[in-house]
């Protein structure tokens, strides 16, 4: 049930706007007829979290094709006229590199670039909101950039980091194959974190787009020795962005910092002896 501003929506007023089997007329049809209530202030809300999953759906097609590398993290590569790779193996933007020149770079040579499957789904976000935002809107919203799973992840992105139990599986969320008994071999196959995509299939970095037996089968190959419990999928659990907050921030013409900034607590004021 989609609800915005307090009553029910009903999804005919704008579906018809969208092609038929159409990322956005699959969504609204899952949301409209679920027992879940998504709830929306303005129908804007709702049409732009419609265009980002389209778009994160669209950027995962688009990454899979780029020939973007699988590499764990002592291994991984990135294009240095863009970034600096740190010594633990991510991406940090570099210094006077325009943030959306550097993320449409991974799509565009992906070929010099390796990394792991966590931080292949970051990349993915930051492609889709390159295209649901302007470049100016992007650049502002994100002047520096570190690419390293979820560690240091955007303060706009952070709940792409933190899976949560969620009603329904929806098109572009993330979402997580775990193998309990991986062997210890190959410790970068313990899961795979996937994009959901239309027709049944996911988009997992290393393993590419395919359907969930694949994925089920790739992982229980790479299982210890004597394994009885085989992968699975996640199918309660899945990461979403904040939509209504990355809305909100598209609108905004403040500027913002890249990244948090805390000042350490001033030490303790001396204790003194009160008489009595």
């Amino acid at each position: 049930m989609i609800v915005i501003a307090g009553s029910p929506f009903q999804i005919a007023g704008i579906s018809g706007g969208y092609p038929e089997n159409s990322v956005e007329r699959q969504l609204l049809e899952q949301m409209s007829q679920s027992a879940e209530v998504y709830r929306y202030d303005t129908v804007e809300q709702l049409e732009f979290e419609l265009a980002l999953r389209r778009e994160i759906v669209d950027a995962a097609k688009a990454l899979n094709r780029s020939g973007l590398e699988f590499a764990v993290f002592h291994k991984s590569e990135c294009n240095q006229e863009y970034w600096d790779r740190t010594s633990n193996g991510g991406f940090r933007l570099k210094s006077g590199a325009k943030p959306a020149d550097a993320i449409r770079d991974i799509f565009t040579n992906g070929r010099k670039y390796a990394t792991e499957c966590a931080t292949a789904m970051v990349i993915v976000y930051y492609g889709a909101l390159l295209e649901v935002f302007s470049e100016e809107t992007f650049n502002r919203l994100f002047p520096s950039i570190y690419l390293m799973n979820w560690h240091e992840l955007d303060p706009l992105l952070r709940e792409v980091g933190m899976p949560r139990r969620v009603a329904d599986i929806l098109l572009g969320d993330r979402c997580y194959f775990r193998n309990p008994e991986v062997d210890p071999k190959t410790p970068e196959l313990q899961g795979e974190n996937v994009i959901v995509l239309p027709g049944g299939l996911y988009y997992g970095h290393g393993i590419g787009i395919t359907d969930a037996d694949q994925i089920i089968r790739i992982l229980n190959a790479n299982r210890k020795e004597g394994a009885t419990q085989s992968a699975y999928f996640m199918e309660d659990t899945a990461a979403r962005p904040d939509f209504k907050r990355l809305e909100e921030a598209s609108r905004s013409r403040a500027a913002r910092p890249a990244v948090l900034s805390w000042d350490p607590f001033p030490p303790p004021l001396p204790r003194r002896r009160i008489r009595v």
